[in-house]
């Protein structure tokens, strides 16, 4: 009886177990991913962690892509998404920039799924970090 219970608990959790669910993540996240932004690391770029990357991701990533957070706390975000440092963020740079940036090619707006929102101006600004390899 308890592995039976087991196995039912399990499939049922399958999908948040696997970074999928509701809240940030998605059913088919990579049916999902919007467009590479295209976005240029320009000469001279001042963006930088401590300047652009931690404040942008404390007020619309972290909520959901942090290492702190496990279980149902991730509302779905995918595991070892994690934006609270800046190597977790370069390991998913492509993700971040189809999900969140803009540039000359795409603007794509499908994160964050609710609250706080980045305006334009910081999605591209998100977007040329993420070209320039988030210093």
């Amino acid at each position: 009886m308890r592995s039976k219970l087991f196995a039912i608990l399990l499939v049922a959790s399958l999908p948040a177990l696997m970074g999928h669910g509701e809240g940030c993540g998605s059913e088919d996240e990579e049916a999902e991913l919007g467009e590479p932004t295209a976005a240029a690391c320009p000469d001279g770029s001042t963006l930088t962690y401590e300047t652009f990357g931690r404040s942008f991701m404390e007020s619309y990533c972290t909520r959901c892509h942090s290492s702190t957070l496990s279980g149902e706390a991730r509302r779905g975000a995918p595991l070892y998404h994690d934006f609270d440092t800046p190597t977790g963020i370069r390991a998913v740079a492509d993700h971040v920039d189809q999900m969140a940036g803009s540039g000359p090619s795409a603007t794509n707006t499908l994160m964050p799924p609710g609250g706080a929102m980045p305006t334009l101006a910081e999605r591209q600004r998100l977007a040329e970090w993420l070209a320039c390899d988030a210093p």
